[in-house]
């Protein structure tokens, strides 16, 4: 078996009595676990000042790529029960795609039992973000600051040479289903634009739409969602309407600059804040925000609290006050272009005249309230990771026409099930 599934059952196989009861007292060192400066900066942003002065915060950052940020977290738990105090993980951060590898585990605490935060502290979070962190039981093991619905976010300039106007309205119009949305990519090619940087753009407004979870049982199931993806991808590539990029690459980010080709881009909120770049150069200002052909939502980020903390008020002070305080929420928003956990604060928000600098001015949280009310987590699995990142680089041969449709497809089931022996085909 591979590492990932030798780790995984690990964690599930643990017993929660293995973690010895915090001590009395609070822990003078707060180790968090991160990926990149995302929880980092809302942290230091919207939190320190209340951090008392005799506790020190250590965040340990490891990069999500080669799967590096899962394999040193999954080593730091299983060595939880025998760390010294000041070594122990007190708080972690993990996504959608993975998280119930976490959740349903002993190595998370509930948010509610353990923790201490209230129904009433959590009413106002989108019922989707505690879904995706709900353990089998029906614990609540993580919170978040954000919410993800996501749309379409485009070029302004591009969009009044091309389309008339950059109006998000009446753009919204031109891309309210798939068959529009291919109508303007064909003016755009015509135009000198590209419609989308590459292959993976879309993926996200497909896949999160999809009627079906990746397995039932242990086959694995591709959604007729998928397909549309892979066909429309396909047809973009071959007529010359996406840049043949791959998603996080530096000629997908260029094209993002002032002088980039590239309309748009299928985003949410943290996307435009953390990937898109900003400053002297940038684009900054000149894109607008839509709705796009079909809502979606991307990603996310959720705090953990680590089984074995000997920090539970504080854990319980930074979980309150980053996720659930209407006050902190709205300076998020507001200071950070984040899109928050709580549709009533982003209403009072956008009634108060919201705006938005990266997008010129614009209000975006309408476009959030309304693509955010639909999301659904109820098709989620635990092997969603690995199957969103296979589909995607095994259909990426097949766009570049290195292999044939059926070989692509062969290819994805075989880095599948060798990540997870147990499914098939």
């Amino acid at each position: 078996m591979t590492k990932r599934i030798v780790i995984g059952a690990c964690l599930m196989a643990m017993a929660a009595s293995m973690f010895a009861a915090p001590k009395k007292g609070e822990g003078k060192v707060l180790n968090i676990y991160v990926w990149n400066d995302e929880f980092p900066s809302r942290f230091n942003d919207f939190y320190a000042s209340k951090l008392p002065a005799d506790v020190k915060v250590n965040f340990i950052q490891t990069p999500n790529q080669g799967n590096a940020y899962q394999d040193k977290l999954d080593e730091a738990l299983l060595n939880q029960a025998n760390a010294k105090a000041d070594d122990k993980i007190d708080l972690f951060c993990i996504e959608a795609d993975y998280a119930l590898k976490y959740v349903d585990t002993p190595y998370t605490l509930d948010v509610m039992k353990d923790i201490g935060l209230s129904k009433k502290n959590l009413a106002n979070q989108y019922q989707y973000t505690k879904d995706i962190v709900t353990d089998s039981k029906g614990k609540l093991k993580g919170v978040s600051w954000q919410s993800t619905p996501g749309g379409f976010i485009y070029r302004r300039s591009i969009a009044k040479q091309v389309l008339g106007t950059d109006d998000p309205a009446k753009v919204q119009t031109m891309l309210s289903d798939w068959a529009k949305f291919d109508d303007v990519a064909a003016k755009m090619k015509a135009a000198g634009y590209f419609m989308l940087s590459g292959y993976d753009d879309a993926f996200r407004a497909f896949q999160d739409n999809v009627k079906s979870p990746w397995v039932k049982g242990n086959k694995i199931v591709i959604d007729p969602q998928i397909n549309k993806w892979i066909e429309q991808t396909k047809m973009y590539t071959e007529k010359g309407y996406n840049n043949k990029a791959s998603l996080w690459s530096a000629e997908s980010t260029q094209q993002m600059m002032a002088n980039g080709k590239v309309f748009g881009y299928f985003a949410v909120g943290w996307f435009y804040d953390f990937c898109m770049p900003h400053g002297a150069g940038s684009a900054e200002g000149d894109w607008a925000f839509c709705e796009g052909p079909q809502g979606f939502s991307w990603g996310g980020t959720w705090i953990c609290a680590a089984a074995g903390t000997d920090n539970i008020s504080l854990v319980k002070d930074i979980m309150y006050t980053l996720t659930c305080d209407t006050d902190t929420l709205k300076k998020i928003c507001v200071e950070a272009g984040d899109c928050i956990n709580s549709a009533a604060a982003m209403k009072e928000l956008s009634a108060a005249g919201y705006k938005n600098a990266f997008m010129g001015g614009q209000d975006p949280l309408p476009v959030y309230l309304k693509n955010g009310a639909s999301i659904s987590k109820s098709n989620m699995s635990k092997y969603d990771q690995a199957c969103n990142e296979k589909i995607q680089a095994a259909m990426k041969d097949y766009f570049e026409g290195t292999v044939d449709l059926n070989t692509a497809w062969d290819n994805f089931y075989t880095s599948v099930i060798e990540v997870y022996p147990n499914l098939k085909r």
